[in-house]
């Protein structure tokens, strides 16, 4: 590495807090953020060219066609626990490495699948929309009805870190039964929340919330189809707060509007944003948020903070604790 500090040059994609840009200007690097708007994969290639480092805020798409016009990047930092967005085993083979900022959203996205729960078992967006129109009308024993989820069984799909925050919330407030599919087995989550191992299958049949945490790949892409909601009760309610693409989002409609289940409680969606004439929104069983699920001061700071830590790690030393991807013939530092 002959280039000084100074001489590097990273480029911000989105505004971000600015406890991370403060990092890599005290460290000495060059650094360029670019205005608070979503780029097309074409606008970042061009505004990328010259730089040495990304930190991408945002979902920015990084293909493989993507990649191969940035291989003169050293690093890839996301600003997120996802990158979905980066094909990562392409960066590797360009040798870019990737980094992410894991487990710092997880109590953050857990508190807001807890609050889906709670909002679509009281039917809380619904019931909020209705005194808007003007339609609270008069008390009536048989109106309105909810759900409780008091010793009720919650299914966790993808028991990561946010999976068992989710869980923890789950047994603690309303001693639910905790069940799981992952492809490996948690055995120490088994002891220490009372965790049961299922089959997909099981999952589906047994669960009276569903909760998805899990990444998105080949395997869990539309996993969550017509054919999945018709194996579940049609008194559970799916939450998704990992991966919109997780869901098929037609299917999941219809499920609802058939009644093959009670409810959904949505982060993510597919696509992002949003229509504003998805029938979800108006839904009496469905409560959908804007992608938010790591919205709060304390985890957006430690997010900027540690995507820039990702960066000055390299730097300094080359190696990366949150790298995702192994490099296939990595550009030494003393080679560059």
């Amino acid at each position: 590495m002959n280039k000084k500090k100074s001489e590097i040059k990273v480029l911000v994609t989105r505004e971000m807090p600015e406890i991370g840009i403060d990092l890599l200007k005290k460290e000495g690097f060059a650094v360029t953020v670019l205005p608070d708007v979503p780029m097309d994969p074409t606008d970042l290639i061009a505004k990328v060219a010259g730089f040495d480092a990304l930190l991408s805020v945002g979902h920015n798409k990084l293909n493989k066609d993507a990649l191969r016009q940035c291989s003169h990047l050293d690093i890839i930092s996301q600003f997120g626990a996802g990158y979905d967005n980066i094909d990562e085993t392409e960066a590797a083979h360009l040798g870019i490495v990737v980094a992410n900022t894991p487990n710092v959203v997880n109590d953050a996205t857990a508190d807001v699948a807890f609050g889906l729960m709670l909002a679509v078992s009281r039917k809380m967006f619904y019931m909020h929309k209705k005194i808007a129109r003007g339609k609270w009308g008069y008390f009536r024993p048989k109106a309105n009805l909810g759900m409780e989820l008091k010793n009720k069984t919650l299914g966790v799909f993808g028991l990561g870190r946010i999976g068992e925050e989710v869980a923890k919330r789950c047994k603690g407030a309303y001693n639910m039964d905790v069940i799981y599919h992952n492809r490996s087995r948690k055995i120490e989550l088994e002891t220490a929340l009372g965790a049961k191992y299922v089959s997909f299958e099981d999952l589906l049949k047994e669960s009276d919330v569903l909760s998805v945490h899990c990444a998105l790949n080949s395997e869990t892409r539309g996993v969550f189809d017509l054919a999945a909601f018709s194996k579940m009760k049609r008194s559970a309610i799916f939450i998704n707060t990992s991966r919109g693409a997780v869901h098929n989002e037609p299917d999941l409609i219809r499920a609802l509007e058939k009644g093959l289940i009670w409810g959904a409680g949505l982060d993510v969606t597919d696509p992002e944003p949003m229509k504003t004439d998805n029938p979800l929104l108006t839904m009496e069983n469905a409560a959908v948020l804007p992608h938010i699920g790591s919205a709060t001061m304390e985890t957006r700071n430690e997010m900027s903070r540690m995507s820039a830590l990702n960066i000055i790690e390299f730097y300094q030393s080359g190696k990366v604790t949150n790298a995702v991807n192994q490099l296939k013939g990595p550009k030494a530092l003393s080679q560059r």
